[in-house]
């Protein structure tokens, strides 16, 4: 009997996931198939225990329900429960176990694509929201040394650090201050929505005063180069986009139900293609 996947959401009619794990399963001769469910918040713990009863071998999860499946598992990976968001379910021993992929699907792309050990590196996070804190929980569970945070309000970017189970060095800034220091990092991430539809004419903050070869990491994706990758690659720092985040969380979620390791080239293609995008480095 074929073996049923799927991601929950709502809204979840955009979603690309299924488009990823059906090709995957389709190139590795795995007799499974991965659907998207609407589920609305109202009918969240009905779904989770509908899923289990019809057999569901495990399930990804995004926006709103990240937090509010956590009470509905079985058990939560000790990650996971600290960055206080699932984004992947298992089938394990009969039962829902909890994953938060995002982080380290993050910090697999930004190694990949930045070069050397991040341990050494001075890192800058724009933000305080829950991608931030899945980032920024991850990097400091990799011993990263040191990971400040720049968010407009100073309240929540310091609430995020001390709520951080893994011992970090680093301090929260205003983005002004982050501006007039952005000279003193090696990596910048940006986990805000500023960039996307509709603020694509906006950055989160000015990179006129970024070091030449710094790596700059927007976990956006559609478009390919927001303003803040545009106006960094101008000033000489190297770029990246929120592509093989989206791609390697996909990846770990993949193997976590299978065991088996989907091709992260290809998954990445289907989904630039889908968006009509080129590597955004070209």
């Amino acid at each position: 009997m074929r073996k049923l996947f799927g991601v929950i959401g709502d809204p979840i009619a955009h979603s690309m996931s299924p488009l990823m794990h059906n090709d995957a399963f389709a190139q590795l001769g795995i007799d499974g198939y991965y659907q998207p469910f609407h589920v609305k918040s109202a009918d969240l713990a009905a779904a989770v225990h509908g899923m289990k009863a019809i057999g569901v071998q495990g399930f990804n999860v995004t926006i709103p329900h990240k937090t509010a499946i956590m009470p509905l598992l079985d058990q939560i990976d000790p990650l996971a429960k600290a960055i206080g968001a699932v984004n992947t379910v298992v089938r394990e021993n009969g039962g829902w176990t909890g994953y938060n992929t995002d982080g380290a699907g993050f910090v697999q792309g930004l190694r990949e694509e930045c070069g050397g050990p991040l341990e050494d590196k001075r890192v800058l996070l724009i933000g305080a929201g829950g991608a931030a804190r899945a980032i920024y929980y991850t990097l400091a569970s990799e011993k990263v040394n040191q990971i400040d945070i720049a968010n407009r309000t100073l309240e929540k970017a310091a609430s995020l650090a001390e709520s951080c189970p893994y011992s970090v060095a680093g301090t929260v800034k205003t983005t002004q201050e982050a501006e007039a220091e952005l000279a003193a990092y090696d990596i910048i991430i940006q986990t805000t929505s500023i960039g996307m539809l509709p603020l694509i004419e906006a950055a989160p903050l000015s990179v006129e005063n970024i070091k030449p070869g710094a790596f700059v990491s927007d976990i956006i994706y559609n478009p390919f180069e927001t303003k803040l990758l545009q106006e960094a690659k101008k000033q000489g720092a190297r770029i990246q986009n929120g592509l093989k985040m989206f791609v390697y969380q996909g990846a770990l979620a993949f193997e976590k139900w299978t065991g088996q390791t989907p091709d992260i080239e290809r998954m990445a293609d289907i989904v630039r293609h889908q968006l009509g995008g080129n590597y955004v480095n070209n």
